[in-house]
């Protein structure tokens, strides 16, 4: 897949984040509510441990409410973690955080101390905006571009909640092809770094499949068309989307298509479920197993080499 990662201070923000954690009481994850797997940095629950975590599924606002709450039941399932869906354009929803912290973590409550949290999250899922609200100050830098925040800061709100704010990271490399697909789809990956066409074409497979009706209702088609490059010539003529001599315009509908998703025009569309998550995890699980064995044949084929050496010298 045509896309570059550019995980920038990668080494430098995981230190920082491990040298704090021990004072950390609580962990706060923004996740993407439209792709709450795919948004999930490994990261993050290597670095937390056990330690209580918040799962805020941002940009509900977006996604599917019935794939939503899916996630909400399955990430629950984890000890220790409290999900929830909120939209960062609803300040109310963000407001209730603090009550969420002190649930998970009342001891500092009753100890009338504050309790110190850190949120993390990858590059444009909300997490400054979500910010700015919970102090009731612009603090945080926002933007629609990835990798806003640039260093780790300290923020008390003042109502026995101290804050660390990371900042938003991609882990290097995705081991997932189509969690890699999927953040390029909403947006999580700098628009220059990556292909339109080949995103457009992933997402206009998997419409056809999850969401047919939505699609048809919001490109005015009269039937479903049979593949995802036919889906986006269909949506390339009803949308004008052509070059002289009514060429299909595919850089210009791939635009189209992924920029009306992102907006929410098409509807409330999530991109991957919690079934959907499950065989992924198996599949780069035994993946990783195959290079991990492969990795340790070449390191003992190594070995015999050198050994053969020293006997013949």
């Amino acid at each position: 897949m045509a896309i570059q990662w550019y995980p920038g201070h990668m080494h430098k923000a995981r230190k920082e984040i491990e040298e704090a954690m021990p004072q950390v009481d609580l962990v706060i994850e923004v996740l993407d509510a439209r792709i709450p797997y795919s948004s999930e940095n490994p990261m993050v629950s290597q670095l937390r441990g056990d330690k209580p975590c918040i799962k805020l599924l941002n940009k509900s606002d977006l996604a599917d409410p019935k794939v939503t709450a899916q996630w909400i039941e399955y990430l629950e399932r984890e000890q220790g973690v409290q999900a929830s869906a909120i939209t960062s354009l609803q300040p109310n929803m963000v407001k209730s955080i603090p009550d969420l912290c002190r649930k998970l973590v009342p001891h500092r409550d009753i100890m009338e101390k504050d309790i110190r949290t850190m949120i993390m999250g990858i590059p444009n899922v909300g997490k400054s905006t979500i910010i700015n609200t919970l102090a009731g100050r612009t603090i945080a830098k926002t933007g629609n571009e990835p990798a806003v925040t640039r260093r780790q800061q300290r923020i008390n709100l003042r109502n026995g909640i101290v804050l660390s704010d990371t900042p938003g990271i991609l882990w290097p490399k995705v081991d997932n092809e189509a969690s890699s697909y999927r953040l390029a789809v909403t947006g999580a990956i700098k628009d220059t770094a990556m292909e339109y066409e080949d995103v457009a074409m992933f997402a206009a497979g998997y419409f056809l499949e999850a969401y047919p009706d939505e699609i048809c209702e919001r490109y005015k088609l009269q039937s479903l068309p049979a593949s995802d490059i036919e889906l986006l010539e269909a949506i390339s003529r009803s949308r004008g989307a052509l070059r002289p001599g009514a060429r299909v315009d595919y850089h210009k509908v791939s635009e189209l298509l992924l920029h009306e998703y992102r907006s929410g025009k098409i509807g409330l569309l999530s991109l991957e479920t919690p079934a959907m998550a499950e065989v992924e995890k198996e599949e780069v699980a035994r993946k990783l197993a195959e290079k991990e064995l492969i990795k340790q044949q070449k390191i003992e084929q190594e070995k015999l080499k050198r050994s053969g050496k020293r006997y013949n010298d």
